[in-house]
Order: C-alpha cells, then sequence, then structure tokens
C-alpha cells in the first residue's frame, strides 16, 4: 500500500460515530444502526433523492457475467442490496451479515413480506471475523459499508478468504466529488442539510453528522483499489457514479 493509502485507511478507522472515548468503533457503528434502523430506510432515499435504487442496480450488473449461485453481503443492513441481488441475478442463495440487530429485523421483515426467507438467509456478526469458510461464495458485495469497518484491510482480507478463485468482489461506497463548484454544494447539502433532517426523523444528530465525515476520510479512487490488491485481489476497477458522489469498486479473486 502506498502512503497515501495507509494514511486514508488509518483516518477513516478513527472516525466514530459518537467519540466516545475507550469505546471501539465497532461497537459504536453498532449502536448508531441500532437507533436509527426505523427511520435507515427513509433516510437513505432523502439523502441520495432515490439515486441510490440505481447505484444498486449498476452495482449488480457488474457480477452478471460471473452468474454467482452464493452471495456474500457484508454490512447488509437493512436488506436492499441482498433483495436487488436476488431479483436480478437468482442466485441459490444469499446470506446477509452485519453488526446491528435492529437493521437485521428491518432486513428480516422485507424478506418475509415476499416469501424470499430460502434463499436470502441473514446472521448478526463482523466483517473482522467472518463465519464462514474459506473460498465459500461466488461473490462479495457491500453497499455503502466499507467506511464502517474497524479496520479496513483486515475487511478486506476476510472478504477475499471467503472468495472462491475466480470470484468477484463488488463495493459500492459513497464517495466526495472532485470538482470545486459541485463540493461546495455537496458539502452545503450533507454537512448542514443531512444533519438536520437526520435529527428530525431519527432522533439521532450523531449519526448524520458521522455520514459525511466517513465519506470524506475514507479511502477512494486507486487508494481503495490498493486496499484490494493487498488483499489478493487483482483486476482491480472503479467507476465514479452521478458527479463523483458515488463509486463501485471491483476485484477478481
Amino acid at each position: 500500500m502506498n502512503g497515501n493509502s495507509v494514511e486514508n485507511g488509518s483516518k477513516v478507522e478513527q472516525v466514530t460515530p459518537y467519540g466516545t472515548s475507550g469505546t471501539a468503533k465497532t461497537e459504536q457503528v453498532r449502536q448508531m444502526f441500532d437507533a436509527i434502523a426505523p427511520a435507515y430506510d427513509f433516510m437513505n432515499r432523502a439523502m441520495t433523492l432515490g439515486i441510490d435504487i440505481w447505484w444498486r442496480r449498476l452495482a449488480v450488473k457488474r457480477l452478471k457475467r460471473i452468474r454467482p449461485a452464493h452471495i456474500l453481503d457484508v454490512a447488509t443492513g437493512t436488506g436492499d442490496f441482498a433483495i436487488q441481488l436476488q431479483q436480478s441475478l437468482h442466485p441459490e442463495h444469499i446470506t446477509g451479515i452485519d453488526l446491528s440487530q435492529g437493521m437485521l429485523d428491518e432486513a428480516c421483515r422485507k424478506v418475509e413480506q415476499r416469501g424470499l426467507e430460502q434463499v436470502i438467509t441473514f446472521e448478526q456478526g463482523d466483517c473482522m471475523a467472518l463465519p464462514m469458510a474459506d473460498g465459500a461464495f461466488d461473490a462479495v458485495t457491500v453497499a455503502f459499508g466499507v467506511r464502517n469497518f474497524e479496520h479496513l484491510q483486515q475487511g478486506y482480507r476476510e472478504m477475499a478468504r471467503v472468495l472462491r478463485p475466480g470470484g468477484m468482489l463488488c463495493v459500492l461506497e459513497l464517495s466526495t466529488p472532485t470538482n470545486p463548484l459541485i463540493r461546495w454544494f455537496y458539502d452545503l447539502y450533507t454537512l448542514h442539510i443531512i444533519p438536520w433532517i437526520g435529527s428530525i426523523k431519527s432522533g439521532d444528530k450523531s449519526a448524520y453528522r458521522y455520514l459525511p465525515t466517513s465519506i470524506a476520510a475514507v479511502p477512494q479512487g486507486d487508494d481503495m483499489l490498493q486496499l484490494m490488491r493487498n488483499a489478493g485481489l487483482s483486476k482491480t476497477a472503479f467507476k465514479r457514479l452521478t458527479l463523483g458522489t458515488c463509486t463501485i469498486y471491483t476485484a477478481v479473486k
């Protein structure tokens, strides 16, 4: 990893939802998502003006060529990406894993409403130590989750470990625009408007202050790809979406 990647990786690992001294980032992230779980889907739509649905569809298209039968969705949250993967790719099985039981409760409700309990299953767990066998999955996906990892490189190594040879990792993550004019409007929206809406809807203003801070701190572009390469992955690539506010990263084992 180059020096910039190390610096950026360390930077986002130090960004926490509540800034509580002595409390690990993993635990703070778990507490945050448990607290905002009932409002999470509403806030996702509001924050992205619904474009997050399109972003997920574009990410799913990256996986079509490998026809994955078994998929692991890391940081699955309320299950939106897992459901989109099932509807578009029709794999044999999708496993979703997340730190937050509150988020998983919402995910289970959605899956039950669609009658997909036999195809999509969820479990609570930490991506720092995935409870899955080596090479168990044809694809591993993460949507808007890697910036919440306590240790990015360790998380990437674990995801690479559970991929079969030839399997694909697909990461969808929010990013910061590079155009100065667009960045000005972006900062106004993410640093002021989103926390205000979040505090009204979820009652947790800290969670929605953490969002733009963690996006600004997470490795982006080739720095993110370097983390993938360090984990033993190859054929790394990224594509920026919607004026640079979101990026799809892919790699192959």
